[in-house]
Parts: C-alpha cells; sequence; structure tokens
C-alpha cells in the first residue's frame, strides 16, 4: 500500500535536503552531461519552430493544412492539448495544496513549472492561427475611437478571457510560491552577481514573521483561486466545440469530457518528468515510490473516468437518432482515420488498467510505458475530435480529408522545443522542489 512507502526517506533532515537542492540550482553540484544533452536538442527544436513562424509571419496560414471542411486543423487541435497538460500540473499543486496532502510538497514546483511552459506553448497557437496574429491585440476588449468591441457571444471570446486569466494565474502561482526560495538562494550564493539576481527576483523576502503571515494568506487564497480555475478553464475549450453545431461536437458533455481529459494526461507529464529528475539529479531521497505510486493510482481513476465519458459519447450518439452525427461516428470507428480513435482507446483506457497491479506501478519502464501512452493518447484524442469529427459534415458536398503540412509539423516540434528547453532552463536556475515547504515536511516528521 502507498501507506508503507515513506514521502521521504529516512535519514534526511532540512539541512542535507537545502544543500543538494539548492547546490543544484547555485552550480556547487557536479556538472550534469545529462541536462546538457536534453537542453542542446531542444534548442534546436525552438529554433526550427522559429522558422515555421517566421515563414507563416511571410506566407500566411496557407502553409499550413487548413482547409475546408477543417478550418482549424494542427494550430487548434495541440492548442487544445497543450492547454490540458498545464491543467494537469496546476490540478495537482492547487487543489492538492488546499487538501494538505504530504506528497505534493516534492513534485509540486515541477509541475508548475510544467504548468508554466505547457501554457505558453498553448498561447502561442490560437494567436497564429488568427491570420493576422501581429493585430491579436483586437481580441481584448479596450476602449479604441472606432468604439468596436469583441463579440462577447462568441465561445472563442470566453476562450481567450479563461486562458488569458489562467496564464496570468499560473505565472503568479508559480513566482508567488519561488520567494521564499529565491530568497534562501540569495542568501547562500557567495557571487556576487547571483546575489544581485537572486536578491531582485526574492522581492526583499527577509522571512520575518509579518512576511510570512502575509505570504501564506496570499498564497492559499491563489490556490483556493486556480483549483477550480483548472475545471473552468477546460469546460470552457470544451464550449468552444458545444458552442457550435458541428455534428459530434454539439453536446453538452464536452466541457467534464475535456476536464477529465486534461488532468488525465496532465498526471502523465508530470509522472514523465519527475522519473528522471529523481534519477539524474540524486533527488531520490524527496521524490520516493510514495510520489510515483499515488500519481499512477490518480492516472488510473482520470483513465476511468475518460473511459466513461467515451462511453457515454458513444452512447449519445445512437441514443439521439441523428443520421449526420451517426454517419460522423460510423467513419471515425471505421473510416480513413480509424486508426487514431481506436489507438485513442488503447492508450487512454486499457493501457493504464495496469496500474491496478502494484508491480506495474513499481516497475519504472511500464510506468513510463503508460506515462508516454497517455500522453500521446491524449494528442490522438484531441486529433479526433478537432480534426476527424468535420471529416464528415451534415452536408455531404463539403465533406473532406484533412492532411497536414510539413510547416504544421514544424511548429508543433518548436513547440515541445520551448517546453523542453524552457523547463530544463528553468529547473537548472531555480530550486527543482520547494525547499521551504520541504523544510516543514522533514522537520514535521523528525518531531513525531
Amino acid at each position: 500500500m502507498s501507506e508503507a512507502l515513506p514521502v521521504v526517506l529516512p535519514g534526511q533532515t532540512a539541512r542535507t535536503m537545502t544543500d543538494h537542492v539548492a547546490g543544484v540550482a547555485l552550480g556547487e553540484e557536479r556538472s550534469y552531461l545529462w541536462w546538457w544533452m536534453a537542453f542542446l536538442p531542444s534548442l534546436g527544436l525552438l529554433g526550427l519552430g522559429i522558422v515555421a513562424t517566421v515563414w507563416l509571419f511571410l506566407n500566411g496560414i496557407q502553409i499550413f493544412g487548413n482547409d475546408w471542411p477543417n478550418v482549424w486543423g494542427f494550430p487548434i487541435f495541440v492548442y487544445v492539448w497543450w492547454i490540458g497538460i498545464a491543467s494537469g500540473g496546476t490540478f495537482i499543486s492547487a487543489f492538492f495544496f488546499l487538501t494538505r496532502v504530504d506528497w505534493r510538497t516534492s513534485i509540486n514546483r515541477i509541475a508548475e513549472t510544467m504548468t508554466l511552459f505547457s501554457a505558453a506553448c498553448a498561447g502561442i497557437y490560437p494567436i497564429l492561427h488568427l491570420g493576422r496574429p501581429w493585430i491579436f491585440y483586437w481580441l481584448i476588449p479596450y476602449p479604441n475611437t472606432m468604439s468596436l468591441w469583441p463579440n462577447f457571444k462568441s465561445p472563442l471570446m470566453w476562450d481567450f478571457i479563461a486562458v488569458l486569466a489562467y496564464i496570468v494565474g499560473s505565472v503568479l502561482f508559480w513566482y508567488l510560491g519561488l520567494l521564499p526560495d529565491l530568497a534562501s538562494m540569495r542568501d547562500r550564493t557567495r557571487t556576487r552577481f547571483k546575489q544581485v539576481a537572486y536578491g531582485v527576483a526574492a522581492l526583499g523576502f527577509r522571512g520575518s514573521g509579518t512576511e510570512w503571515t502575509h505570504f501564506r494568506a496570499v498564497y492559499g487564497i491563489m490556490a483556493a483561486i486556480m483549483a477550480p480555475m483548472v475545471c473552468s478553464v477546460h469546460s470552457v475549450v470544451g464550449l468552444d466545440f458545444a458552442g457550435g453545431n458541428m455534428p459530434g461536437w454539439h453536446g453538452t458533455d464536452y466541457p467534464p469530457f475535456f476536464v477529465f481529459g486534461a488532468v488525465f494526461s496532465g498526471f502523465a507529464a508530470v509522472l514523465l518528468l519527475i522519473i528522471p529528475l529523481r534519477r539524474f539529479w540524486g533527488l531520490t531521497p524527496y521524490i520516493t515510490e510514495r510520489h510515483v505510486d499515488v500519481l499512477c493510482k490518480l492516472m488510473l481513476t482520470a483513465s476511468l473516468c475518460v473511459a466513461y465519458a467515451y462511453m457515454m459519447e458513444a452512447f449519445s450518439v445512437f441514443y439521439g437518432h441523428d443520421a449526420a452525427e451517426i454517419t460522423m461516428f460510423k467513419a471515425r470507428i471505421g473510416g480513413f482515420d480509424a486508426g487514431v480513435y481506436w489507438s485513442t482507446i488503447i492508450l487512454n483506457c486499457v493501457l493504464p488498467q495496469l496500474f491496478w497491479f502494484r508491480v506495474c506501478r513499481r516497475w519504472v519502464p511500464i510506468v513510463l510505458l503508460v506515462g508516454f501512452g497517455a500522453v500521446v493518447g491524449m494528442w490522438l484524442e484531441r486529433y479526433g475530435i478537432v480534426i476527424q469529427v468535420p471529416h464528415k459534415t451534415a452536408l455531404p458536398s463539403a465533406w473532406g480529408v484533412y492532411f497536414p503540412t510539413l510547416w504544421d509539423w514544424a511548429l508543433f516540434a518548436g513547440t515541445c522545443g520551448l517546453f523542453a528547453s524552457g523547463f530544463l532552463l528553468t529547473i537548472r536556475l531555480v530550486p527543482a522542489i520547494s525547499m521551504f515547504e520541504m523544510r516543514e515536511l522533514i522537520t514535521r516528521k523528525l518531531a513525531r
């Protein structure tokens, strides 16, 4: 049982933990070859994405595979996929802070950093998809001389406001939680440049009683805001589809359906990040088998919710007797892209059932396989929703098949590079584990 697994390995003290975690960020530990081996290819992918973006500005969105009937294409379904991964990280950091679970303490910084760069990758796509991305600020309701306002009845307007609020809230939540650790880094470093850099970043935090009182109050409020925002943001993303009259999209089940998938992919992504980090940076005493075991169980629970959503989707199609929806669904399960649908079922619903068995939750190759399969499976699910569904519209003369172009794949690779390089650089410069929370946890454990 997970209760028998310690959240911190025996023999650890607040001092040894602080020395190790801060030493990594300050460069006091040995050089990490694996970090450079991951960071340099990430920069290469990021460069490819920059080239694709410049080419897009020069030639317009005709470089994408978007065409009738699929006018959204790669940019929107990859956007939905990225924002889903971001939502899972916030769920771990904010929701489990409110429930006061002790295992969250070691992985919340990793989950928040993952959220930050996933949201950044997601935010790029809708702007580039506009066709005239240099005037994206027209989406913002602001007073102007022409008295023009966005259409507040449009689901896309709801989406813009929800995602903007989510990104701003995520950045504030992440940065606020960093302040005590940035102050610790300022006080530990011996070089003047780092003292000034960490001191400015810490905003003058000195650790007085008054500062801690205000910090805990504000951090708790931010967690209370971000926890429900996870559900609201991805529900609004689901309403982007449900608000239309496209067969296969127009359903009330989309908001919870999208939330289930977002949490599922987020848990999987956190697993894929913490397993190599605990191995290569020697964080095993603080990110233990307890964390892996709990995340595997959460993935299993989310997978069952996703499977229920898939069953209800199929049931509602045939229960409704809508000929257009039935035609669309039959094309998904037996048409041109049928492999996408069945791969989604296997990766999101069948493969995670291995986590019913304790041995599978303890065996790292199986955990990595299921976690990677979940991330790919949710990518395929978003592909099925955004790409497959419009293949068969209510008007047979508008039927068509979508084919992505080289530039679709290049921009997607670029966002993967942005995520990986940004994540690796951040955890190299700031503590990968929340030190002040870990000190409290270790002190509490030793006092028992």
